[in-house]
């Protein structure tokens, strides 16, 4: 079995910012800031376009003739740029595109730990942005798509005191919370009509970005709607 050389700086600076990530979120459920725990699902899986469910189920329309293709999430070592990023990637999809909620999953695991420190916990986070699968295939009779528009990025002041409160050692450098305050888009066709509805969110991002230079990683996600503020 391969085993990693602690020795090397970059191997080790690897592994204290994935254990250091999780130590993070003990501190926050600590002092009483925020619980990552993931909660019930919120209202993204299935609000029509329209914001109501029809009355009638319209005939399913063929797809886009061009081929269609997963948002990216464009690395960066700046942490406002990437947590934007991540931001836009999580709200951007297209049911008639033919892939499924877990495809979408896949391009924000991308980013995430590269040491699978915290990927299982994020992500659940992730799947809890997402419609579930039986609401993925309603919403696609009405060719529903979804994109964000954001308003705010900030480093919230919970953020600061969680650090201030963080034992020495506790948080690798360059980890940092961003809390993105922006628009809900989704579009769509009802009764061969288009519509759309917008919907204000608030979400906050965890995420490191190592003094070295090297780009930035996604850690966790807060739950929708209840930032750190």
């Amino acid at each position: 079995m391969r085993t990693l050389d602690v020795s090397d700086p970059r191997i080790r600076r690897r592994l204290i910012a994935a254990a250091a990530s999780g130590v993070v979120f003990l501190i926050l459920a600590g002092i009483g800031i925020y619980g990552l725990i993931t909660g019930p699902r919120n209202a993204t899986g299935t609000d029509y376009p329209t914001g109501s469910e029809p009355s009638s189920i319209a005939p399913e329309t063929p797809g886009p003739t061009t081929s269609p293709r997963l948002p990216v999430v464009s690395r960066s070592d700046d942490p406002e740029t990437f947590a934007r990023n991540v931001a836009e990637a999580l709200f951007t999809w297209d049911t008639a595109s033919g892939f499924f909620p877990l495809d979408y999953t896949s391009v924000i695991l991308d980013v995430g730990d590269p040491y699978g420190a915290e990927q299982a916990g994020l992500a659940a986070d992730v799947a809890a942005y997402l419609p579930a699968r039986e609401a993925w295939l309603e919403l696609r009779k009405y060719l529903t798509t979804q994109h964000l528009t954001i308003d705010n990025a900030y480093v919230p002041e919970a953020w600061d005191t969680a650090v201030e409160q963080a034992q020495p050692g506790q948080l690798a450098e360059g980890t940092t919370a961003y809390t993105i305050d922006g628009t809900r888009h989704r579009s769509g066709v009802w009764n061969e009509d288009p519509v759309a509805s917008e919907h204000a969110v608030s979400f906050t991002v965890f995420i490191v970005c190592p003094p070295d230079g090297d780009d930035c990683h996604l850690l966790r996600l807060s739950q929708l709607d209840t930032p750190l503020k």
